[in-house]
Order: C-alpha cells, then sequence, then structure tokens
C-alpha cells in the first residue's frame, strides 16, 4: 500500500507531454545557473552525492506541483487528483492536495523528540512554532538545526514534505540577502514581510542559496585553525646528534621565547593573545587550544628518546615551528622527517567496535570533569574575544545592543548545534550545556 509520503503516481505523470516542459521551465529555474550550459545534473551527484542530489530533484518536483501554467489543464496536482486521485488513500490525497499550496520556507529546529516530533519556526514569515510530526529526520536533527522546507497539514498533523535541505550560517545569510535584494533593499538589517505567494515564487532561491554554499564547502578546507589553515596534522621528528643529551635539547629550548616548558621534555609553543583578544582568520567556532592565560597554543615539542617530535595543526605553522628548532638547536640535531595525517586519515585509522583500544589509567569520570572544566575556560575566555560572526565584537559587547544580542543568540545557537554534532554522542563536548553563557550574557529570553 502507499503511504501518504508516496508520490510514484505523480512522477509518472509527469512524463505525459504536456507537463514534461513546464517541469523542464521550473527545473532550469532551480539549477540553470549552476549547470550553465557546463555540465548536466548527473554531474552534480560525482561531487555532492546521490542523497543530496534526490533531495535538490525533490525541491525542484515540490516546487512544480505549486505552479499554474498557461492552458487548460494548468496545475498537474488538480489534474492528477481529477484523473488519478481515486487511486490514492485520504491521506495520500491530502498530503498531495496540500503540497499543491505549499510554500518552501527556512525553520530553525527545537525540542526534538527522535522518532516522534520536533519544533519549526519559521525564520522568514514568523508566526508560532509548529510541533511536526516526524520519524526518520528527527533521529538526526539536532537543536537549532536549519532546514529549508515546506511544512504542510495533513489530516490534523503538520508534516514536512520530502525536498528537505539543511542550511548553514553562510546558506542563511545567502539566502536573506538574496530575499532582501528581491522583495525589499539589499542592504537592509532585517528581512521585508514576504507574502506566501511572493515567498512561492521565490523557492529557486532556497535550491540555489544551498547550492552555492554547499560547492563552496566542498571545493574548499572542511576544517581551519583559528589561522584560517586546513586542517593537517603534522608531526616533524628531528633525529639528536650522536652524543647530544636531552639536557643539551632543553637548554636550546628554553632559550625560544615562543616555547613554554611544562615538564622536562615537554614545552607547547605558543603566540600571545594580542591586547584586545585573539582576532581570527577562520569562522569560529574553529580548532586551536588556548591556555589558562590566553595564549594561543601553535604545536607542542616533545622529547621522545633520541627523537624530538614538533607537531602542529597545519602546514604553515609545521614550517614555521621547524624554522625556530633548527635555528636554536642548529648542529644538535639532524635532518628532521614530516608525517602528515589528514582528517580523512585520523577517521580511518579508527580502532573499529571490536578492535582492542589503549587503555587509559584516567577514571571516564574523572577525563570528563577535566574536559569539561577546560571547556568552562575556554569558553569563558571567548566571551570577552572578538567574534568574526558578531562583526568582530566580543559577545558581552555585542550583547549590550537589541541587534547585537539577536546576533550573540545566533551565535550561542550555532555554538550549541556544532557542539551537539560531535560524532560521539557520549562526549563531552557534544553534551556541554551552554545555559550559562546564556545568560551571563542576558539573552536566555532569546534561547527558543
Amino acid at each position: 500500500m502507499p503511504t501518504s509520503h508516496d508520490l510514484s503516481g505523480l512522477m509518472k505523470f509527469l512524463s505525459r507531454d504536456e507537463w514534461r516542459e513546464c517541469f523542464e521551465e521550473v527545473f532550469n529555474e532551480h539549477f540553470g545557473r549552476v549547470l550553465d550550459g557546463e555540465g548536466d545534473f548527473e554531474d552534480l551527484a560525482e561531487v555532492l552525492g546521490e542523497h543530496w542530489t534526490n533531495a535538490l530533484w525533490g525541491c525542484a518536483f515540490e516546487d512544480f506541483l505549486t505552479q499554474d501554467f498557461e492552458g487548460e489543464p494548468s496545475n498537474m496536482v488538480d489534474e492528477y487528483l481529477k484523473r488519478r486521485g481515486w487511486k490514492e488513500s485520504a491521506q495520500a490525497r491530502a498530503y498531495i492536495a496540500a503540497l499543491r499550496t505549499s510554500v518552501m520556507s527556512l525553520y530553525e529546529v527545537s525540542d526534538v523528540v527522535p522518532g516522534i516530533s520536533f519544533v519549526a519556526r519559521d525564520l522568514i514569515r514568523g508566526g508560532e512554532p509548529l510541533t511536526v510530526s516526524e520519524g526518520t529526520a528527527t533521529k538526526t536533527l539536532k537543536q537549532w538545526d536549519r532546514l529549508a522546507a515546506r511544512i504542510v497539514p495533513v489530516m490534523g498533523k503538520a508534516v514536512m514534505a520530502g525536498g528537505v535541505l539543511p542550511f548553514t550560517p553562510k546558506a542563511t545569510e545567502i539566502l536573506f540577502d538574496g530575499l532582501r535584494g528581491l522583495f525589499g533593499k539589499r542592504n537592509a538589517k532585517k528581512l521585508p514581510a514576504i507574502k506566501d505567494d511572493e515567498l512561492q515564487a521565490a523557492a529557486f532561491m532556497f535550491t540555489l542559496s544551498w547550492l552555492f554554499d554547499t560547492l563552496g564547502r566542498v571545493a574548499g578546507p572542511q576544517l581551519q585553525n583559528t589561522d584560517g589553515d586546513e586542517i593537517t596534522f603534522h608531526d616533524v621528528r628531528f633525529p639528536l646528534a650522536p652524543g647530544v643529551a636531552a639536557d643539551d635539547i632543553a637548554v636550546r629550548l628554553n632559550s625560544i621565547p615562543a616555547f613554554s616548558q611544562a615538564d622536562t621534555k615537554f614545552w607547547n609553543w605558543l603566540e600571545e593573545t594580542p591586547k584586545g583578544g585573539n582576532q581570527k582568520n577562520a569562522e569560529a567556532p574553529a580548532i586551536d587550544t588556548t591556555m589558562d592565560n590566553g595564549s594561543l597554543v601553535l604545536g607542542n615539542v616533545e622529547l621522545k628518546g633520541r627523537f624530538l617530535h614538533l607537531s602542529a595543526n597545519s602546514a604553515p605553522r609545521a614550517i614555521r615551528g621547524t624554522a625556530l628548532v633548527q635555528q636554536a638547536l642548529g648542529h644538535l640535531v639532524r635532518t628532521p622527517l614530516t608525517k602528515i595525517t589528514t582528517i580523512e586519515q585520523m577517521k580511518a585509522e579508527r580502532p573499529s567496535k571490536g578492535a582492542q583500544r589503549s587503555r587509559s589509567d584516567i577514571p571516564p569520570e574523572i577525563a570528563k570533569q577535566a574536559i569539561r572544566e577546560h571547556l568552562d575556560r575556554h569558553y569563558r575566555e571567548t566571551l570577552d574575544q572578538p567574534v568574526k560572526m558578531l562583526g568582530n565584537k566580543t559577545p558581552r559587547q555585542a550583547a549590550k545592543t537589541a541587534a547585537g544580542r539577536q546576533k550573540v543568540a545566533e551565535w550561542l545557537k550555532y555554538m550549541e548545534n556544532q557542539t551537539a554534532k560531535q560524532p560521539d554522542p557520549s562526549h563531552s563536548m557534544a553534551t556541554y550545556s551552554f545555559e550559562w553563557m546564556w545568560k551571563e550574557l542576558g539573552v536566555l529570553d532569546l534561547r527558543r
């Protein structure tokens, strides 16, 4: 038996001659500017994967179902329900009819109940949040996710249509800028009031905004440090020259102002935070570590047997660190060898569930507490550091104005959302509570 979301009958109806050209018109509106005559839609699957190309096609198809064309019949849903509706269940007919008048919008997700429902707040049209009945998607949704979707009423419940695209802050910015240009002033701070029929006609902008953002991220580095460098882990290994003792190495390393000795064989390579905070080049949050005094950790140096190891999380830092070590140690070390590990390689090297893992002498509850304390210190320092998403103002500064409070709320939601997406949901990072930051910045009333 077909389910209420089964549109296979409608899709077969699409092959009829009177609808084929109409669909091509809508399809080109969604993808023509991306393909630009230089590729086929199928080529996107090689870049994005089959799942996302299916989702994109679904967005265009659902948009097509809402449109009226010249001549009779003017809408495919009306014609299909008239000629083939008797083949569908009452629930399926209600769902198809709801798609006929549906509107694509951008929603913010909260209060997720896995396998049952989530709450959706319309970020474009406003209004009261909706409780959406949804089984599959709620198993992966996280608090404050943003989704471009059609939410339609079916037999007393709000349900989500199949064409759904997750939006990053960057994709949201692209979309809102386009909507302001189309319906208001491009440089305005707020979206203008947009009627349903106007938003319905702008459905293609959701697809294009998602594509421009996603294709840009696929082409560029996925993870960065605060210098804006792509994350690649470098282990530079310097063999000690014959007859050189550990004490000889320690004396030379301690002469480097940027090296801070933590114990007899370990040094942190630091870059002092400039007065007024670190001006970050990467989108926050970025991958890096800071000391209690706010100093940014650029890398580490450690003596292991007859080798000195320099570790850094990017190629530029590894080059800088290597130069510092060679300048200070000179003939005490030989030519170094470098091992480079990418994020993808690290994932591939993770042991399987059945594999034996190294045992830690630190009890799990103590380790989690230490991580939480480290995160507390890190985020407390962040409250007084410039953040790119806040116009390079500190969170405390931004929270002093009405417009700034809205930006702070968006920033906190982004932090919570990205943290919740940690691969291991039981990890202390994934379960970290940001509620104290909302309270301290005085924006708890915007956490909705």
